[in-house]
C-alpha cells in the first residue's frame, strides 16, 4: 500500500486546511487510517484515526472540536478538515494505515511522505 498525502500549505491562525491522503496499490486490507504529525524538535504526535466502517472516529486531544477525519472507501482516500487552526498545529502531517486502529504509532504498517502545514500568528 502507498500512501500520498497532499493538502498542506501556509495559513493564518484562525484559518482552515484540508489534508488528503490517498491509498494507492493494495487497498483491499479494511485498514485503519490514522494522522500524526511532528513539530520541529518533537515526537510525533497523534491527531486523528478513523477505522474502516467510519464509524470509529478518535481524536487527540489537540484536534478535538477543531479537526474531522473522514474517509472515502471508494475513493481510498482520507481527510483531516482542520479548521481554526493554531501557531502550534505547525508541522509536518502524515497519514497511516494499519489493521488496527490505535494512537501508536507503532501499530500502522504504512506511511505516506508527509504533509507540510505552517500556520502563522
Amino acid at each position: 500500500v502507498q500512501l500520498q498525502a497532499s493538502g498542506g500549505g501556509l495559513v493564518r491562525a484562525g484559518g482552515s486546511l484540508r489534508l488528503s491522503c490517498a491509498a494507492s496499490g493494495r487497498t483491499d486490507g479494511n485498514y485503519a487510517m490514522a494522522w500524526f504529525r511532528r513539530a520541529p524538535g518533537q515526537e510525533r504526535e497523534f491527531v486523528a484515526a478513523i477505522s474502516w466502517s467510519d464509524d470509529n472516529p478518535y481524536y487527540g486531544d489537540s484536534a478535538k472540536g477543531r479537526f474531522t477525519v473522514a474517509r472515502s472507501n471508494a475513493k481510498n482516500t482520507v481527510y483531516l478538515q482542520m479548521n481554526r487552526l493554531k501557531p502550534e498545529d505547525t508541522a509536518l502531517y502524515y497519514c497511516a494505515g494499519g489493521k488496527l486502529l490505535s494512537v501508536s504509532d507503532r501499530l500502522y504498517d504504512y506511511w505516506g511522505q508527509g504533509t507540510l502545514v505552517t500556520v502563522s500568528s
